[in-house]
């Protein structure tokens, strides 16, 4: 649907706009298609203007509709490049330094955003940053009230010239990625900071679920926190364009308003809006737990929040990189996004691309059972084993009857974290890391970290 929307959303203006062949801003110089797809390729033109197509020894010949618009699919194609696409119309356009390989979309907030240049080690980094086969294009910023057909932007070939300017997390995550599987990688990075995850869900998905009516009719005095004025502007032109995936780091702003219950539900929604909006199947979506931090209000949901991420792991081909061990106390911006992009990229191999022997995530809280005085965990993604980073376990609660939590004396025992307390001798609840900024030091054997939970009675 929303695919039709942006190629007809044409009138006088646009006709007049678009006398010659266009193509829209993500078609230009050192641009990366996924490969392995039909690939898309669209613009807009003259009404009723033939629009030839080549690439890869492939022609194909279309012609505009009476609104000025045009589309093109092509064979799908392997990973390799440098190619040329070459269109005919009215004009000539032809584009160099093309490559097909992966393509994700990184979106977000401000610790997608967040620069390799302001990163950590940032020098040495930016030194050692020669990839010419990453590419990234970066959205520029803006809102919408309806949605776009295009954006702002252009590719650029990652070097120690522009690295610097570019998401660590995705490039991080897209520098693991290329090294292991030897294809060129593109990433797309459409994120913005202090934004909520309203902002970047359809107005469509926001109205038709009665569980996000508070979200609907919101407003702000920042425009880029209104509801859907993200995806209409940033998300929706991206649409046609096919991806392998997303990678996600947002929930810092609702959490901050107290939002963490209902992100579970909003978090979720947006993301099968994602999916339907691409319409290309349930593709990977990759996301980054909230890190510790400490200078939080009272009316903050740090925890819930945290919660609600993990509970989008319900849906299919999703990914949860945990970041609690990682974080600062004191800075909402940790600036160490070399594990984050490596925690999101060892889910990608497991989930976008099949890579079964690959250990992607830290131990996540499976089930509760009762030994007496004593509460026996269960937990999945064990790796070779449960761990800790520095002795005895840390960062564990539990409580009885009254709901009254004490700091229990924890031990690993085989693949169980058993749990008691003198003062607690019918436990019925247990929970860990449970605060904005916790204590904590379960692991598996593979350094990947214990997500945080609460069980319930």
């Amino acid at each position: 649907m929303y695919k039709c929307l942006l190629l007809l959303l044409t009138g006088p203006l646009v006709i007049s706009l678009h006398a010659e062949v266009k193509l829209p801003a993500l078609f230009g110089d050192h641009m990366v298609m996924q490969q392995g797809v039909p690939l898309h390729v669209w613009g807009w033109a003259q009404p009723d203007e033939a629009v030839n197509v080549e690439f890869r020894g492939q022609k194909v010949s279309t012609t505009t509709n009476q609104d000025g618009g045009w589309e093109a699919w092509l064979n799908p194609s392997d990973a390799g490049g440098p190619y040329k696409i070459m269109l005919q119309g009215s004009n000539n356009i032809t584009l160099e330094d093309i490559y097909v390989g992966e393509v994700w979309v990184a979106s977000g907030q401000s610790n997608m955003v967040w620069p390799l240049g302001r990163s950590r080690d940032a020098e040495k980094e930016i030194a050692a940053a020669n990839h010419p086969q990453i590419r990234y294009f970066k959205v520029t910023l803006a809102t919408a009230d309806k949605p776009k057909d295009d954006v702002e932007g252009q590719w650029l070939v990652v070097s120690p010239e522009t690295a610097g300017d570019f998401s660590g997390v995705g490039y991080f995550f897209a520098r693991h990625l290329q090294a292991e599987m030897k294809v060129p990688f593109g990433i797309i990075q459409s994120a913005w900071g202090g934004t909520p995850a309203e902002a970047w869900t359809s107005a469509e998905t926001l109205a038709s679920d009665l569980a996000l009516a508070e979200f609907v009719t919101a407003t702000s005095d920042r425009p880029q926190h209104n509801p859907r004025v993200l995806f209409n502007a940033m998300i929706a032109p991206l649409t046609p364009y096919p991806i392998q995936g997303a990678i996600w780091y947002q929930g810092e702003n609702n959490a901050g308003k107290g939002q963490g219950m209902i992100y579970r539900r909003l978090f979720q929604s947006m993301i099968l809006d994602w999916r339907r909006a691409w319409d290309i199947g349930a593709f990977p979506f990759l996301f980054v737990q909230l890190a510790n931090y400490g200078k939080v209000s009272e009316s903050s949901t740090w925890p819930e929040l945290r919660e609600s991420q993990t509970a989008a792991l319900e849906l299919d081909k999703t990914g949860m990189a945990v970041t609690i061990d990682i974080g600062n106390s004191t800075d909402i911006h940790p600036i160490n996004k070399q594990d984050v992009g490596l925690r999101l990229a060892l889910a990608a191999q497991a989930v976008a691309y099949g890579n079964d022997e690959v250990v992607y995530s830290g131990p996540l809280y499976r089930q509760t059972t009762r030994e007496g005085s004593m509460l026996r965990l269960w937990f999945d993604h064990l790796g070779s084993g449960l761990d800790t980073r520095d002795g005895d376990l840390e960062g564990f609660e539990i409580a009885g009857q009254d709901g009254m939590f004490v700091p229990a004396k924890a031990r690993i025992d085989g693949e169980n974290v058993l749990l008691s307390s003198p003062t607690v001798p019918v436990p019925v609840q247990a929970r860990y890391a449970w605060h904005a900024d916790p204590s904590g030091n379960l692991f598996n054997k593979s350094g990947l970290p214990a997500s945080p939970f609460r069980t319930m009675q």
